[in-house]
């Protein structure tokens, strides 16, 4: 056989083959979306979760779809991305679910609720035990089909200007918290307020709130919370692990060409990774910066955390009775609750509480 022909026929397969095989950026309608989000570029963990699923889709499409990240007020307020993205006055926005709870209560779930699941349990209701699907019909009554891209794990229990130890000491407090976790406060005498995040430090400043809740150490010490409140709580019993979504117009996503619904799945699940790992990685040095900077980092009395706990199931029971749809998300997420409870009490919480015992003894 002649080794030039064998060469020259299959140089000139490869190109009837490329040819014949055009790249996606071709093939696929040229898409540019505004994609505004609710949380300020200040906080750069969550700002850059946000560019980096915009930067991704477009990778993903080879520059065919892009996404054009906003931030709050830009071009749409904070607590108003999920409405503008229903209405279709923009194609999709990077929002928390919980911020809209006034809507339907059942869309908290797709946040996070008081004493709810850590970062791994929430990934697997999601993506495996039904979760995106029980969920479906609730956003899609907003006008959005949501793709869960973000979460931090388990985040901070807030700043406040003076210490609580018991319930009576939260009585009267005016508190940023957002979701459930309001309902559940105003139960122990607190008087929760919603506020946007670019509106949290000027509210604490000037008096208007006296303590507030928003992420972990590394976005709150950006925010400069510390200098104006000294006492840092924790546990965030309200936000194990919470989730922020993509949130897309519904007739935007059903005309989207498949490879761009898959892309934007596929750039979601990446986010959502990468948020925690840089929320993990960024925590530890912002912790101890704080802490030389005389914030005192102080838990919620067992007092305060059995009060709210009591106070979250009450509040479950109630809004479950109000709304059949809110009762029968809620039955089923804690279904899965309880179950991974008990499976991590046998295994992760086991070797965590001794890893942390053997590591403070060394």
């Amino acid at each position: 056989m002649d080794r030039r022909r064998l060469v020259a026929g299959g140089a000139a397969g490869a190109a009837t083959a490329a040819l014949a095989a055009p790249n996606l950026a071709s093939a696929q309608p040229k898409l540019r979306w505004r994609c505004p989000g609710s949380y300020p570029k200040s906080v750069d963990t969550q700002w850059a979760c946000h560019e980096l699923f915009c930067r991704r889709v477009s990778e993903l499409t080879d520059g065919a779809f892009q996404l054009l990240p906003f931030g709050p007020g830009e071009i749409v307020p904070g607590l108003q991305v999920m409405d503008s993205v229903g209405q279709g006055s923009v194609e999709c926005g990077f929002t928390p679910s919980l911020f809209y709870y006034g809507k339907d209560p059942a869309l908290a779930f797709g946040t996070a609720v008081p004493f709810g699941l850590s970062s791994r349990q929430t990934w697997s209701w999601l993506h495996q035990a039904g979760g995106r699907d029980i969920m479906r019909d609730v956003y899609r009554d907003q006008g959005v089909h949501a793709i869960p891209a973000n979460n931090t794990g388990a985040q901070m229990g807030g700043w406040f200007r003076r210490e609580v130890r018991t319930v009576d000491e939260m009585k009267g407090l005016k508190m940023r918290i957002a979701g459930l976790a309001g309902l559940v406060m105003g139960k122990l005498g607190v008087v929760a307020q919603q506020l946007a995040p670019g509106d949290i430090y000027p509210a604490l400043e000037r008096g208007v709130i006296d303590a507030a809740e928003y992420i972990g150490p590394y976005d709150d010490e950006k925010l400069g919370f510390n200098r104006i409140a000294k006492f840092y709580y924790y546990p965030g019993w309200w936000e194990y692990a919470p989730s922020a979504d993509i949130m897309v117009n519904t007739r935007a996503w059903d005309g989207l060409p498949a490879q761009y619904k898959q892309a934007m799945e596929t750039a979601g699940a990446e986010t959502w990774h990468w948020s925690m790992a840089r929320f993990d990685e960024l925590a530890p040095p912002a912790m101890r910066r704080l802490l030389a900077t005389g914030t005192q980092l102080k838990p919620y009395s067992r007092d305060i955390l059995n009060a709210a706990y009591k106070a979250s199931q009450e509040l479950y029971a109630e809004l479950g009775d109000q709304n059949p749809r809110f009762r029968k998300v809620w039955e089923h997420w804690n279904k899965h609750r309880v179950e991974q409870t008990q499976w991590f009490r046998v295994s992760e919480d086991s070797m965590a509480n001794f890893a942390a015992v053997a590591t403070a003894q060394r």
